[in-house]
């Protein structure tokens, strides 16, 4: 016999479903847009971007952000939401004319005619992605492909940030979408932050002028449970020396924070649940990092990449890649390459993290992975989903 609680969430789904299919026979609002991240986990990524730049070029638009009742604390004061499955939420994606998200809206909607909707993905691809995940048993075993498709058929524009993911969007997710070539918003920052807004963020991270700071961001691992890091970022900071600091920021699926422990030397810091991961890329002077397609985007900065792949041949067997990132060839390694820990250290003992063949490296993995991005990329955007004209040159 079902329990009281599960009989009044049954109940409580049963009355919003009814009073959404109320709701989708009302007019469509043309100036509300709904703005969703990370399946809901609240203001990020391209689409909170794209809400900033919209409420400056188009401030009839308003915007709202759909987020789960687990996030609502990670809102910024003064920003509009609603909680995923509540009478509000489902009454904005009834008659939002605009809906712009990174992944999915979760628990489901019916796409209305005149609803326009931008999904802005939250990288470039180099692990396989959507229908080509089919290949590999332990993905397709997870994945609903058909559940995949029916969303896909909602988009009505994909964004992407370059050719490649154009090509990759193209194949995986096929569908009658247009393709928006225009960038990521999330970068803007990377070419608009001011030395000022630099030095800020380091201060409030507690980086000091003088050091240098090492962002270890990895990606998670579909076969592996919960966080495990690669590296031993206590000793990396304690072999480098106290010049250096190691900010360890762990995937969000793994939750708020790294679970490091206490590091008496005070030089490696967990930012897993800092807000914006763009302030941590700024206030860092290299990354350190796996197959996170954070390395496409801090790119950008023209900043020193390392590549630690420890368990490179495992994670390509088991996941799938679109091409070899631990090659050397320009354009698929963005820098230096290594192993092992020693190897790592050695890196950066030595200056090869940033020496000319690293520096080269880099140039030519900017050039085919950021090619759109120049500061105006939410601009562009903004201006294409919600057709606001460009203003006329001055004269």
């Amino acid at each position: 016999m079902p329990s009281r609680a599960s009989v009044k969430r049954y109940v409580r789904r049963q009355v919003m479903r009814a009073a959404y299919r109320t709701d989708l026979r009302r007019p469509l609002d043309p100036n509300l847009a709904v703005y969703g991240a990370y399946w809901n986990r609240g203001v990020a990524c391209n689409p909170a971007a794209i809400h900033a730049k919209a409420r400056e070029l188009a401030p009839h638009i308003s915007g709202v952000w759909a987020v789960s009742s687990r996030h609502r604390d990670r809102m910024p004061a003064g920003v509009p939401y609603v909680i995923e499955g509540s009478r509000p939420y489902w009454r904005a994606m009834a008659t939002a004319t605009y809906l712009v998200n990174n992944s999915s809206f979760p628990g489901g909607f019916t796409k209305r005619p005149g609803q326009r909707y931008l999904q802005t993905h939250h990288g470039t691809p180099l692990k396989t992605m959507g229908l080509d995940q089919r290949a590999y048993p332990e993905l397709a075993r997870k994945a609903d492909f058909a559940k995949i498709l029916a969303h896909v058929g909602q988009w009505d524009f994909s964004l992407s940030a370059n050719p490649h993911s154009t090509e990759v969007w193209d194949r995986v997710y096929p569908g009658s979408y247009q393709r928006l070539d225009l960038g990521y918003p999330r970068n803007d920052v990377y070419f608009t932050a001011t030395a000022e807004d630099i030095a800020k963020i380091r201060a409030e991270l507690g980086i000091h002028a003088d050091q240098t700071a090492l962002l270890y961001a990895p990606t998670h691992r579909d076969y592996r449970e919960g966080f495990v890091p690669d590296l031993d970022p206590e000793r990396l900071a304690r072999e480098l020396g106290p010049d250096c600091v190691v900010l360890v920021r762990a995937h969000y699926f793994y939750g708020r924070s790294a679970v490091l422990g206490g590091v008496p030397t005070g030089r490696v810091r967990d930012v897993t649940a800092h807000p914006r991961v763009e302030e941590l890329c700024l206030a860092a002077d290299a990354l350190i990092t796996d197959y996170s397609s954070l390395a496409f985007d801090y790119a950008c900065l023209d900043r020193p990449i390392v590549v630690h792949a420890p368990d490179w041949d495992t994670y390509r067997t088991t996941r799938g890649t679109y091409f070899d990132l631990l090659s050397g060839r320009p354009g698929d390694t963005p820098g230096a390459v290594t192993i092992t820990s020693d190897e790592l250290v050695e890196v950066f003992r030595t200056g090869e993290w940033r020496s000319p063949a690293s520096a080269a490296l880099r140039t030519a993995f900017r050039e085919r992975f950021c090619p759109y991005d120049d500061g105006h990329a939410a601009e562009r955007v903004v201006r294409r989903f919600f057709a606001v004209p460009f203003a006329p040159p001055s004269r």
